[in-house]
């Protein structure tokens, strides 16, 4: 059976304040479970959790390198408001 593949673009981390309460180690273990290849985080107004999910998904990905996985791919974003 042929399914399609669905991959999160708009993701908020506990750095975008009133708008997310997962840290990026949840979202990531998260998406990894759902089976998506990768996911974008895009916090608002900053781009504070970039370096955490940087790291972390290094880290994930040595781990599934190990088992013979594909890697996952983070995507780096942030959702901005200009006037």
């Amino acid at each position: 059976m042929n399914t399609k593949q669905f991959v999160h673009l708009h993701v908020h981390s506990h750095y975008s304040i009133m708008n997310g309460c997962n840290t990026v180690p949840q979202l990531v273990d998260r998406a990894i479970k759902d089976r998506m290849k990768g996911m974008a985080l895009t916090d608002t107004g900053n781009m504070y959790g970039i370096m955490e999910f940087f790291d972390y998904v290094s880290k994930v990905n040595a781990e599934r390198k190990e088992k013979g996985q594909s890697p996952f791919k983070p995507i780096m974003g942030c959702e901005l408001y200009l006037s």
